[in-house]
Parts: C-alpha cells; sequence; structure tokens
C-alpha cells in the first residue's frame, strides 16, 4: 500500500463489514464466497453510495447552518472515469477492503475492473470539472456539479483496418448503481411555442405559449473528497416528454402516426448521447436542445434550492455562485433572467443587477473557429423566450458599450452579442458575469491581448487568470503505488493530501540511491503496463524502449501530424541504415477524433499504417514500435501515466488554452518535450530550464509569421526530410495513401507543422541523449514530480474560491 504509516481501521468498516455479506444475500442470495465478481462490484458500490449519502446530507446542513455560500459548476460534459475506485481511496478504506475480501479470496483489482467508465465526458474539458468536484469537497467548499445524465457517451472507438468505427458507449447498466434518482426534483423545460406580450397596469408582460415541455429529472452521484468531511454532488439530468399532447394524440388517431411521434423522438433523444453530430441541421437543433435542457433545469433546481433555505432572491448572488464552464452552459444566463422577469416579477435593472454577480466564466479556447455561436432563427425557433431576453441583454449592453466607447459605432458593433445572424456565446458570457479567466498564464494573457481584447479595454477589473489543476491523488496514491511509497520513503506522507509536500523530493535530486530506486519504480510501471497491454489489446511493447507518449483529443492543432512525420523520418533513416545504432522507442498514442472530423480521422490511420509498416519489418521493429491504443479513456490514462518516459505536448503555440494530461504526465515523472504553449510555460518555470525539452516557435513568432506570410511549399522545397514525408503519404503506407493529410501540409499547414519540423527533430534527438545518461534523466524525472504540486487541482479550486467566488 501507499502510505508506510501504521493505521488504526476506518471506523466505516465496522458498517461495510456487517452490510457487506447482509447486502449480498439480500440482492442477489449468495455467500461472499458464492459471489461473483460483478455482484461484489454492485453491493460494494451500493455501500459506499450509501455512505457518502449520508456524509452529504450531513455537510449540506452544517453549510446551511452558517449560511455558507454554495457553488454551483455548470458543464455539458464531467468526465469521471470509475467511482469505486476514486471514492474507496479517498475514504481512506483501500487497505481495509482489499484485507476484507481478501478473507473471502476476492481479488479488489478484479471488482474495479467490473465498472465502465461514465459516459459522461469526452477530453480535457469534461476531466478538468470532474478533478473540480474532486479537489472542491478536499478542500471543503460546499458544490455542486450539474451536467446531462448521457444513456451513451460519445462513443466507444474501435480501430479496424486503421479507421475509426463509432460503438455505442452503453455505460449505464454497470455505471448506474452510482446514481441515485432523485424524481421529486425534476424540473419542466418549456421548448417551441411562441410568445404573447401585453400591459398590465403599466406593466409590460412576455407570456411564453403553446410549448412543448420536456421533464428533467435528476439523478445524483457522489464525489468523495480525500480525508474530508465534505461530499460533492453531480446532479445529471434525464430528458423525457410527459406523454402525448392534445395536438399530437390528435394527429396519431387521425392516422399520422410518423408526425405524432416525431416530437416525442426528439425530445426523448436530448439525453441520449454526449455531443451528437453537429455538422447538420439536426445535430445542431439537439445540441441546442441539450444545451438549455441543462440549463433551464440547472437553474431552475438552483432556485429551488436558494428558495427552500432562504425565501429570497434578493441575496441569490451573496449565497450562490454558479460557475459556467466554456460556453455550452451559456443559457443559463438568460433563463435565470427569464426567471427573475418572468416569474419572479423584477424589474430588468435588478435582475441584471442578481445575474451578474452569481454568474462566472471560465473560457477554455483562443480558437476562433472554436468559440460558439448560435443562429438566430435557430434559437428564436427553439428558446423563443431566452432569444427575446438575450436581443433585450444586447440591446442594453450595446447602449453602454457605445456611450462608453465615444460613439464608436464600429467598434460596438465588434463587440455586439448579435452580429452576422448570429449569437456569440463566449461575448454574452463576458457581459454578462463578474469574472472571465482563462486556464494558464499564456491562454490568460492572450484572451486580454487578442481573443477579447476589446472587453478587456471595457471592464479590465473582470479578467483573470486560475492556471488548471488536477485531482493528482488519483494518477499518484491510487494509480502509481510503487512512486507513492518512494515518496512516502523519502518526505513522508503530507504529499497525499497537500501537493505542495511534493516540492521536499527536490532535496534528492543528487542522492543516487534514490535516483536509482526512481529509475526502478518507473521500470516496474513500465512492465505492468506492458503486461496491461498485452491483455488488453493483445500488442506486446518492450519496456526496455523509451516509451514517448502522445496522448489526447485528436485535432489538427495539437499536431500527432508532427509527431508522425517525425516517425516516417526516422522510419526511413533506419530502412536506409539498418544497423546504425539507435535507442530503441516505443511511440504510443491515443486519441478520439470527433465522429465528423475526416482529416482527423485519416491521420490516426495514418498513425496506424506506420506502425503497421514498421511492425513486418522485424529488424526495425525492434528499434521503432508505434502503438495506437483504441478507445482512450481515465481508466486507460491510469495505467499509462506512471509508466511514460516523454510526455509529447506539441500543439502550435498560442492554440493550447491549458492541458491536464501534460500534469499527470510530469507527476510520474515522465519529461515534457513541448512548445512554449499552455501549461508548458507554468512547467518549464516549476521543473527548470534543465528538466524540460522546449522546441518550436514562441506566440509572438507564430503571430510573426503569420502576419508576414507563411508558405509551407518552402520548406517542403528547403528541407528533403519534410518533402520525402510527405510524398510517403501521397505514394502509400503499408498500402494506404493519405493525399487530403499531405496536401493540407503542403498546401495550408494552418497549425505551422512544417515550420517547427526541423526544431523538433533536434528536440527529439537532444531528449533521446538525455535519456541515455541515466542518472541525468532520473534528476530531470525527480525534478518533475517534485514540481507538481502546483498543478493540483485542490489549488486551482482554492484560487476560484479567493479571487472569483468569494468563499471564505
Amino acid at each position: 500500500m501507499a502510505a508506510s504509516k501504521a493505521k488504526k481501521q476506518n471506523p466505516l468498516m465496522a458498517k461495510i463489514r456487517e452490510d457487506f455479506p447482509r447486502k449480498l444475500q439480500a440482492l442477489f442470495n449468495v455467500t461472499p464466497e458464492e459471489a461473483s465478481d460483478k455482484q461484489v462490484y454492485h453491493v460494494l458500490s451500493t455501500i459506499i453510495v450509501e455512505i457518502l449519502g449520508e456524509k452529504r446530507q450531513k455537510f449540506v446542513n452544517k453549510t446551511h447552518s452558517v449560511g455558507g455560500k454554495q457553488i454551483y459548476y455548470l458543464s455539458m460534459e464531467f468526465l469521471m472515469g470509475r467511482s469505486l475506485k476514486t471514492n474507496i481511496y479517498n475514504l481512506e478504506l483501500a487497505d481495509d477492503i482489499r484485507a476484507m475480501l481478501k478473507e473471502h479470496t476476492i481479488n479488489m483489482d478484479r471488482i474495479f475492473e467490473q465498472e465502465p467508465d461514465a459516459g459522461l465526458g469526452n477530453g480535457g474539458l469534461g476531466r478538468l470539472a470532474a478533478c473540480y468536484l474532486d479537489a472542491l469537497a478536499t478542500t471543503g467548499f460546499p458544490a455542486m456539479g450539474y451536467s446531462i445524465l448521457y444513456e451513451f457517451g460519445i462513443f466507444r472507438q474501435k480501430i479496424e483496418d486503421g479507421m475509426q468505427i463509432e460503438l455505442a458507449d452503453d455505460w449505464l447498466p454497470g455505471g448506474s448503481v452510482w446514481l441515485v434518482p432523485r424524481p421529486e426534483l425534476a424540473i419542466e423545460v418549456h421548448l417551441e411555442g411562441s410568445l404573447q406580450e401585453y400591459w398590465d397596469n403599466h406593466h409590460f408582460h412576455v407570456s411564453h405559449v403553446n410549448y412543448n415541455t420536456v421533464i428533467a429529472t435528476p439523478y445524483d452521484m457522489y464525489v468523495s473528497g480525500y480525508d474530508t468531511d465534505a461530499v460533492s454532488v453531480l446532479r445529471l439530468w434525464s430528458a423525457k416528454t410527459p406523454g402525448f399532447s392534445s395536438a399530437a394524440m390528435k394527429e396519431f388517431s387521425e392516422g399520422h402516426f410518423a408526425s405524432a411521434l416525431a416530437q416525442d423522438a426528439l425530445d426523448n433523444s436530448i439525453s441520449k448521447i454526449l455531443y451528437p453530430n453537429d455538422n447538420h441541421l439536426d445535430g445542431k437543433n439537439l445540441r441546442l436542445r441539450q444545451q438549455y435542457l441543462l440549463c433551464a433545469a440547472s437553474i431552475g433546481d438552483i432556485v429551488n434550492n436558494h428558495m427552500a433555505v432562504y425565501g429570497t432572491l434578493e441575496n441569490l448572488a451573496d449565497k450562490v455562485s454558479i460557475h459556467i464552464n466554456d460556453t455550452h452552459p451559456t443559457l443559463a444566463i438568460p433563463e435565470l433572467m427569464r426567471i427573475l422577469l418572468d416569474d419572479c416579477g423584477y424589474k430588468w435593472d435588478k435582475a441584471w443587477d442578481i445575474v451578474t454577480r452569481t454568474f462566472a466564466y471560465t473560457n477554455h479556447t483562443v480558437m476562433a473557429e472554436a468559440l460558439e455561436k448560435w443562429d438566430v432563427s435557430l434559437i428564436k425557433q427553439v428558446i423563443p423566450r431566452i432569444f427575446s431576453i438575450i436581443i433585450e441583454i444586447n440591446n442594453r449592453y450595446c447602449q453602454t458599450l457605445m456611450e462608453r466607447n465615444g460613439y464608436d459605432s464600429e467598434k460596438t458593433t465588434r463587440m455586439s452579442i448579435v452580429k452576422d445572424n448570429m449569437i456569440h456565446m463566449a461575448t454574452l458570457c463576458v457581459a454578462a458575469s463578474h469574472s472571465v479567466n482563462g486556464v494558464s498564464k499564456l491562454h490568460s494573457q492572450i484572451i486580454k491581448d487578442s481573443v477579447f481584447h476589446d472587453e478587456y479595454e471595457f471592464s479590465p477589473e473582470k479578467f483573470k487568470n486560475v492556471t488548471n489543476g488536477i485531482a493528482y491523488r488519483r494518477w499518484l496514491y491510487q494509480s502509481n503505488p510503487a512512486l507513492t511509497q518512494l515518496l512516502s520513503d523519502t518526505i513522508g506522507t503530507k504529499f497525499i493530501k497537500d501537493g505542495a509536500e511534493l516540492e521536499k523530493f527536490r532535496k534528492f535530486e543528487n542522492d543516487e540511491t534514490v535516483l536509482n530506486k526512481l529509475l526502478d519504480v518507473k521500470k516496474q510501471s513500465k512492465i505492468a503496463f506492458s503486461n496491461y497491454v498485452l491483455d488488453r489489446d493483445g500488442i506486446e511493447i518492450d519496456p526496455d524502449s523509451i516509451f514517448d507518449v502522445q496522448v489526447k483529443r485528436l485535432h489538427e492543432y495539437k499536431r500527432q501530424h508532427l509527431n508522425a512525420m517525425n516517425i516516417l523520418t526516422d522510419y526511413a533513416y533506419l530502412m536506409n541504415n539498418p544497423d546504425a545504432p539507435f535507442t530503441p522507442k516505443t511511440y504510443i498514442f491515443a486519441a478520439k477524433a470527433a465522429p465528423g472530423y475526416y482529416l482527423a480521422k485519416q491521420i490516426i490511420k495514418m498513425i496506424w499504417a506506420i506502425s503497421e509498416e514498421v511492425r513486418k519489418n522485424p529488424n526495425i521493429h525492434n528499434k521503432l514500435r508505434i502503438v495506437f491504443l483504441e478507445n482512450y479513456c481515465v481508466t486507460l490514462s491510469e495505467h499509462l501515466m506512471p509508466a511514460a518516459d516523454i510526455s509529447e505536448q506539441i500543439s502550435t503555440a498560442g492554440t493550447e488554452a491549458s492541458g491536464t494530461g501534460c500534469m499527470k504526465l510530469m507527476l510520474n515523472g515522465a519529461i515534457t518535450l513541448g512548445t512554449l504553449d499552455g501549461a508548458n510555460i507554468e512547467i518549464k518555470d516549476a521543473v527548470g530550464d534543465d528538466n524540460i525539452v522546449i522546441f518550436g516557435m514562441t506566440t509572438p513568432e507564430v503571430n510573426e509569421l503569420k502576419a508576414r506570410g507563411y508558405y509551407p511549399i518552402d520548406y517542403c522545397h528547403g528541407d528533403g526530410r519534410i518533402n520525402d514525408a510527405i510524398e510517403r503519404m501521397y505514394r502509400g503506407i503499408n498500402g494506404c495513401t493519405f493525399p487530403e493529410v499531405a496536401s493540407s501540409l503542403k498546401e495550408r499547414d494552418p497549425y505551422m507543422v512544417l515550420a517547427d519540423f526541423d526544431s523538433y527533430r533536434k528536440a527529439q534527438a537532444y531528449i533521446t541523449e538525455c535519456y541515455n545518461d541515466r542518472m541525468k534523466w532520473a534528476k530531470m524525472s525527480l525534478n518533475n514530480i517534485a514540481g507538481a504540486g502546483i498543478f493540483s487541482a485542490d489549488r486551482a479550486v482554492t484560487e476560484y474560491a479567493d479571487n472569483i467566488w468569494h468563499l471564505r
């Protein structure tokens, strides 16, 4: 086990020991010795849910008794991973439960494998939200997350002959044990319909009529913090129609079955799948419905909770902070305005004052194409009352802007929420929130300098930075017991609660005994991961090779194709020089591409094709291996992070907001190979220049080259290695050609892969040289572990609490 200190049995174990055999008998009519792993998983999970539910209720009662402020965190996704293991570890029950199960010859690790990863998230945005729920509980802040109870996750990825196949991620059969239904708290959500405007006693009223109703039913998932009385809740909304409307019944009776059922099918599909493909109108329509259901149900629930405690909304902003995680929950802003105006009778100015003091917004992208926009006509059709409120917000906002801008109509138009027949959601968030933050120092500066420069000049006090953090215990204490033990032996066990304690490890950077132990720990992790991949995927990898890891969402700006071009160059070199000295290296990729993102899927297939061609050459395969692991998820990450040697963070400078995978990898001793982008800059500050390998253009250099004119064809003509790699894409790799990838690089190269290629090659050579000096590498690894504490989610949520939510 991780910590070497002597421990008393956790007092919760008395309940668990009593409930475990009793519930197995009651639910499945079996003894512990007779129970299947799935039955044991179900019963253990049920017991932990009961424990967390009781803790949560006590914590909420205490918060209410002192009038404490509450945090509500709205996010379209929460990438939770598995719940049983993380809650058992956070409750400090792992050793005791393992011992109890062993008495019945039950293997706890096998029990963990019975749980699917929750299909509630996809990438870094959702994983950050999940980390923050853990950290909010650990730090003792009262918090509730809100999202949608997706019946199916984004998809389960299968790679067949290099092509990404999207299969249904049917996670609920194994994951529903963690969901506590709360049907008594269901919220009505109104869609479509029309507006009636009228005057009554000199007051103007707007009434939403002839709408379709969807019932949002909440299910609660508990999230334990570590060594704390607090428990966070993730409240998830499931959408169902309340039954046939009279109009639908009439259509059905007249024999128009398809049209009568169409509206029900559409509304019932709202919580069906995470991120339906939106490259067509029907997909956009469904996504908008998802976002409004999340916002309307969540705001309705927040208001109901607040009214139950205080009986008034006058103090809402003093007792509640609502945080918008990226732009997907933006509609929460006009929805709260709707409740204040229509349901509570507030005047506009008073309602707007409450709203702007209640909401805060985190931006997650600087790329214009990723800043969410909605077509005016679609918003007007699906949520007409919300549309009218947005228009009024914009009119009043633009009037204020004109006055503040010295009646500069061009600048005011540029800053408008509604322009070019589109509603700009990020602009609405900035206008309505009292705080706007980026997620790394560079990202926050870019927001002020370019993305929201006009808005920053208008309200500079709004703009802040909170660098992302991770729930580091999951990737260290839970996932890397050997490293946790080494840290416990050298610096004590306080680091498990307080990530800042990791800094104490730095004093061992010249201790060869500790450095050798650290190398042994990494070797153990690489062997364990190699065995895991062999069992999971049937792929053999060499634990004595360098594990060079790039795992993240597949997108051109993350530049997996830069990595692939480097591999093609190494492959060509080894083909021409088969006996040349070459440090064996295994390139490990894992990534999902959005279903409608064709070029990203082609990059996946190209990486697979390279891996297949190299695999078929036995001489080169001993030196160079490429592995693409399908269906990247939190659980796979937990196995991989401890084993990684090199952390590839190679996005074009100025494109990655932060990144959190880089933090998990450095925590486990991997060395970052990256550009000066996102959190890499702060990693560099934390570990020192000698313990990170930086390459490529800086953000100002990228911008300068763009302004001067970037012509990728010049790099093809000027560098034979680039030309050869691109020609291989045209000519064929393992019998497959990739003309779209090649032409994109040669003719457009929007993320300047070719401009950074030579620098990247040199960085790869240097990091390999460092790896071959084992003591130097161990020292670099140690300094990365020691510097990782600053990237704790506990630190991040404390900064939010101090500087944005204003919690004591």
